[in-house]
């Protein structure tokens, strides 16, 4: 088994930024990505997406891009390929495809992560596996009788499928502004339908407000609770994709039905609508069940963390978790956890 310094689980945003830090700090992590190639899960977001209505794609540390030359261009094709050149050009070796199966408690100081590919002892690891391997479906009665189709936001792909279809679709963030915007003019009509009420954010989301959405998350996590997402925090802004769907008159919200029935779907007042095809945009769980061998889980549900710094295992970071599983905190996350591997190794050297 091969001895390192530091393992990175995972590629994209958090996963990268990571890395570079932990570069800047004088280590040389190995960064292991189950995926084919690099993008992270901008990969698989539909063809549809287009860099002019993405919400929020930051820069990764250290590198820019040249925002205003690929805005009608498919953030599926734009955001992989600028992963690509970050990665070549911090001299970054990345294997792939590389599915990380377990990480456990080694002898002594040591974390295992193990894999297809092999295992390696490590004296630090920053898992940065994200959420989108992991969508979030959740149940509702007579989901089995429905006869329609239902799909979940990740395998959303545009709207010609659902041309002249009555399509529901449930959820209150901007992957339901995104479908809703696209489907509104081409599926026979839409829904919108969510738990509660969506509350639009009038100002500009700036720094400030960015950082305020990322401490309330933190909170959760830290008292060992499952993290919300950011979005949840912050309400929707007039995002692009949220002024083309009101423009439309896509977003007249109805509450959550009660139960899907054969034929569509029913509130709990007797009140029914027919559907074709039901787009679940409800989001998306941290994929962490490789770590389940550590027992990291709180009475609460959630992991412990202090930053990024797990409180059960120390020599554990978790970056693309809470406050750091959107692109608003994933490049500071980065640099927390590499900074705390760096403190980490330091102390054991001089102990």
């Amino acid at each position: 088994m091969e001895k390192i310094d530091v393992v990175v689980i995972g590629a994209g945003q958090a996963g990268l930024s990571s890395a570079y830090f932990l570069r800047r700090f004088g280590l040389d992590p190995l960064v292991l990505d189950a995926a084919e190639g690099p993008g992270g899960a901008w990969r698989h977001r539909s063809p549809s997406l287009t860099m002019d209505k993405v919400h929020g794609v930051f820069d990764l540390p250290g590198s820019g891009r040249d925002r205003d030359a690929d805005g009608d261009r498919p953030a599926a094709a734009v955001v992989p390929a600028y992963y690509a050149s970050y990665e070549r050009d911090l001299g970054l070796e990345v294997l792939r495809p590389v599915e990380v199966s377990a990480v456990t408690r080694g002898p002594g100081e040591w974390l295992t992560v193990t894999s297809g590919a092999g295992e390696w002892a490590a004296r630090a690891v920053v898992n940065a596996t994200g959420t989108w391997t992991r969508p979030h479906w959740p149940y509702y009665p007579g989901a089995r009788d429905f006869r329609g189709r239902q799909l979940h936001y990740a395998a959303y792909r545009g709207p010609e499928e659902f041309r002249g279809r009555r399509v529901v679709v449930v959820g209150g963030g901007n992957s339901a502004a995104h479908v809703l915007s696209e489907l509104a003019g081409v599926a026979a009509g839409t829904l919108w339908v969510t738990r509660r009420p969506p509350v639009f954010r009038e100002d500009d989301f700036g720094e400030s407000a960015r950082r305020e959405a990322v401490a309330l998350v933190e909170q959760r996590v830290r008292a060992g609770l499952p993290p919300q997402s950011v979005v949840a925090v912050t309400g929707l802004g007039y995002t692009t994709v949220v002024r083309e769907a009101m423009e439309k008159g896509a977003l007249e919200r109805l509450p959550m039905f009660a139960r899907l029935t054969p034929g569509g779907v029913a509130w709990a007042d007797g009140t029914e609508a027919v559907a074709d095809a039901v787009v679940w945009a409800t989001g998306f769980r941290s994929a962490l069940s490789h770590l389940t061998p550590l027992h990291l889980r709180e009475p609460g549900g959630g992991i412990a963390v202090d930053g990024t710094r797990v409180l059960a295992e120390p020599r554990l970071q978790l970056v693309g978790y809470g406050p750091s599983a959107s692109t608003i905190g994933a490049n500071r996350a980065g640099r927390t956890a590499a900074r705390n591997v760096r403190d980490l190794l330091a102390a054991a050297e001089a102990a």
